[in-house]
């Protein structure tokens, strides 16, 4: 058995007669059983790498299996196989949570009661409004019912397109722990998500940026190669910071994160956090906070985005 559930080679996409490109022959592997991250903004090309591995979408360009088999080819054994949680809410809202479970599991020759063990933990959380319409649920409830769906027919892999956008904290926290508990049963989960700080939830991620993969790795070992030291400042208003930041010769970038600006320096650099002080000091700038900070993903995928346009 190919120890890959999911292979992409130079997959392509483009929309128009413009041809505009969402998609540049990415390349990538997920292993069977991982829980594997595609993180960037709106607009990356997630959903149509997800629509392509899915069968939604012809690729333009390249190739790509699922479970091994391939997306053009075996589209109809992938759909089988595959659970897929698109980004907006796509279930009948004229529908009870449990009508629309119902349907979904006769969709796929299948009943609830067969693969009821594989939802239970996340089905009682909304078993006691099982009569009561989807489109009257409220942001996580609705996300609940749809992976449900997703789970009904038991499948190989589970692609999440931006599950947890819109939804509050607490309900993004429980959804995570949802995702551990299915990728412990084996299941190899594709999300993809905007929010940087559920890149250390995953197993392995892709950055991705304008249809581009920046980097695929750990979330660890991506941010253990960033090759700049970084510290966080704080003075006054953030668009003061970052303009008296910007006017210290030998900082790469600055940019807010947060209540803090990130000023990246070069390791081998003099600046440190002495210097830093004593040029806000110059600016006008009183009582500068400055200390070091670890890098996170999001100042990676910045650094990885300003390197592509410089």
């Amino acid at each position: 058995m190919n120890s890959f559930a999911i292979e992409a080679e130079g997959l392509s996409k483009w929309y128009g007669k413009e041809k505009t490109l969402a998609v540049d022959r990415i390349s990538l592997e997920v292993g069977r059983g991982e829980l594997f991250g595609l993180i960037g903004p709106d607009g990356a090309g997630k959903t149509s790498i997800f629509r392509m591995l899915t069968t939604l979408l012809l690729p333009d360009g390249g190739t790509a299996q699922v479970g091994g088999m391939d997306v053009v080819k075996d589209y109809q054994r992938i759909r089988n196989s595959v659970g897929y949680m698109p980004g907006r809410f796509s279930l009948y809202q004229d529908l009870s949570v449990e009508e629309n479970l119902s349907f979904f599991a006769t969709v796929f020759n299948t009943s609830i009661a067969e693969n009821y063990q594989l939802i239970e933990d996340i089905y009682v959380q909304i078993e006691p409004f099982k009569k009561r319409l989807a489109g009257q649920l409220s942001g996580g409830m609705k996300q609940k019912l749809a992976l449900c769906c997703a789970l009904i027919h038991k499948p190989e892999v589970l692609f999440l397109d931006e599950p947890t956008t819109g939804v509050d904290p607490v309900s993004r926290k429980e959804f995570w722990e949802m995702l551990a508990r299915l990728k412990a049963r084996g299941i190899t989960i594709l999300v993809a998500t905007p929010y940087m700080d559920e890149a250390a939830l995953c197993e392995r991620i892709a950055l991705i940026q304008e249809g581009r993969i920046l980097q695929v790795d750990t979330p660890a070992a991506i941010r253990a190669a960033y090759p700049d030291r970084l510290y966080a400042v704080k003075v006054g208003s953030m668009s003061a910071t970052i303009r008296a930041m910007n006017t210290l010769e030998g900082v790469i970038r600055c940019y807010g994160s947060g209540e803090f600006a990130h000023a990246a320096v070069a390791a081998s650099g003099a600046i440190d956090e002495a210097a830093i002080k004593a040029h806000l000091i110059a600016q006008g700038l009183r009582d500068p906070v400055v200390r070091p900070v670890l890098p996170t993903i999001e100042d990676v995928f910045i650094k990885c985005t300003q390197d592509r346009m410089s």
